[in-house]
């Protein structure tokens, strides 16, 4: 029997200068950090000597869009990643102004969803229902301050679905991250929460109390439109005892970058990206991979399907890869 000749691999990047290269991560101890981390070490291995890797903390949103645009950073963690594409022609909060230079060296899978939540004591099930009520809500949810993508796509959500918190008597409870925001909920401060990161233990907790609430296609329609925010799916008892829901696509970390970065460097971190991805899932693995914040296992073509174009040095690598 003949041997089929071995699978070749793009080729391993050595870049014999020294490289200093500043990245942008999130708070400083969550998963857009970590992944960071990851290009950091691996990259520093095939780099010159005198090699150094800064991370910088940041948000994961507006911002890190805005570090890559005045170049403060080489490349910024972003999420969600189709999120970006707004920038590209200045849609939305961007206000007009066009950032086509932006690029993708990939993406790190992470399937999330937007939810809306209400107590069930409240019997609300539906958005229609929502609106012939107007409960004086209280809701849980992100800062709505131009650079939180979660605040930024609950404030479009809710108005695009004719919900007035505050017209109805209610109140919004405001927090940067997820946890403070299941923190509320939990605790009965809120009895309403629009949020993501869908896969943390504390929705299991707290999913019982509330129905999650499908959000109308027309809103959904709209918001692809006119934003690019994607519609996804939920399976059903994703949540103790929810349906199945369509609603808003929160998925995938960007690693997002401009077009004057050497095409060297690009290529090198597409390729830690896709030939060093164990270093990363390993961190993950205690976790099954629908209930992780990455989800595994990584596989590098689906990294190099990007919501905005790849940096020509990344492409080099996603079109060396063999075919599957």
């Amino acid at each position: 029997m003949t041997e089929s000749a071995p699978v070749q691999r793009p080729k391993e990047p050595h870049i014999d200068r020294t490289v200093t290269l500043q990245m942008q991560g999130d708070w400083g101890a969550a998963n857009l950090h970590r992944v960071c981390g990851w290009i950091s070490m691996e990259l520093t291995d095939r780099c010159g000597p005198g090699t150094r890797m800064a991370i910088w903390n940041g948000r994961g949103f507006v911002d890190g869009v805005a570090a890559v645009v005045k170049h403060e950073v080489d490349l910024a963690m972003v999420t969600p990643a189709a999120f970006v594409r707004a920038a590209l022609d200045g849609r939305g909060h961007y206000g007009g102004v066009a950032h086509p230079e932006l690029r993708a060296l990939g993406v790190v899978p992470q399937r999330d969803r937007l939810v809306v939540g209400v107590a069930r004591s409240l019997g609300i099930r539906s958005f229609g229902e929502l609106r012939a009520r107007r409960p004086a809500l209280r809701l849980a949810t992100s800062f709505d301050d131009g650079v939180n993508h979660v605040g930024l796509a609950a404030g479009e959500l809710l108005r695009r679905s004719g919900v007035d918190i505050e017209g109805w008597g209610g109140t919004f409870l405001r927090d940067e991250r997820p946890f403070e925001s299941l923190d509320h909920v939990r605790a009965g401060r809120a009895d309403a929460i629009v949020h993501e990161a869908v896969m943390l233990p504390a929705w299991q907790e707290i999913g019982a109390d509330l129905h999650f609430l499908e959000v109308e296609r027309p809103v959904l329609d709209g918001l692809e439109a006119n934003l690019g925010w994607p519609a996804a799916d939920l399976p059903a008892d994703y949540f103790p005892g929810s349906p199945a829901l369509h609603t808003l696509d929160f998925s995938d970390f960007l690693v997002l970058t401009h077009e004057g970065l050497p095409a060297d460097l690009a290529y090198a971190i597409a390729w830690v990206l896709g030939e060093t991805r164990a270093v990363l899932e390993r961190q993950y693995r205690h976790l099954e991979p629908e209930r992780s914040p990455v989800t595994y296992p990584l596989d590098p073509v689906t990294m190099g399907r990007t919501p905005i174009a790849l940096h020509d040095g990344a492409a080099a690598y996603y079109s060396a890869l063999p075919p599957t």
